[in-house]
C-alpha cells in the first residue's frame, strides 16, 4: 500500500471515529425511552450499519485492507470528539438550550421494564 493510500486511510479513519461519537449520541437519544429489548435490537442495527459503512469506505479507498492503526485512528477520533466537545459544551452562550436538549435526550421516562 503506498504512503498516499495509507496517510488517506489514517485520515478517513480518524474523522470517522469524529463522526462516530455524533452517531453514538444520536443513538443514544432514540433509544433513551424504550423497552430493553428495542434498545437492544436498535443498538444492533446501529452496529451493524456503522460496522458495514466503514468497511465500505475502506474498501473504496484501499480495496478492503486493514490493519489494527486504522482502528486505533477511529479510537483517537472518538475521544477527541468527547473531549473537544465537553471543551466547547463549557464555553456556550445558550446554556439554557443546551440544558433544555439533555433534559429532553437523557430523562428516563416510563420504559415498562
Amino acid at each position: 500500500m503506498s504512503s498516499t493510500t495509507q496517510l488517506l486511510a489514517l485520515t478517513t479513519s480518524y474523522l470517522f471515529g469524529f463522526i462516530l461519537y455524533y452517531l453514538y449520541k444520536i443513538n443514544l437519544c432514540l433509544i433513551k425511552n424504550k423497552k430493553r429489548f428495542y434498545q437492544s435490537l436498535i443498538t444492533i442495527l446501529f452496529m451493524y450499519n456503522v460496522v458495514l459503512i466503514y468497511i465500505i469506505i475502506i474498501f473504496k479507498i484501499n480495496h478492503g485492507i486493514f490493519h489494527i492503526y486504522f482502528f486505533f485512528m477511529i479510537a483517537l477520533g472518538f475521544y477527541t470528539n468527547l473531549k473537544l466537545t465537553k471543551k466547547v459544551l463549557k464555553n456556550v452562550k445558550c446554556q439554557s438550550f443546551i440544558e433544555k436538549m439533555k433534559k429532553k435526550c437523557y430523562t428516563v421516562k416510563n420504559r415498562g421494564d
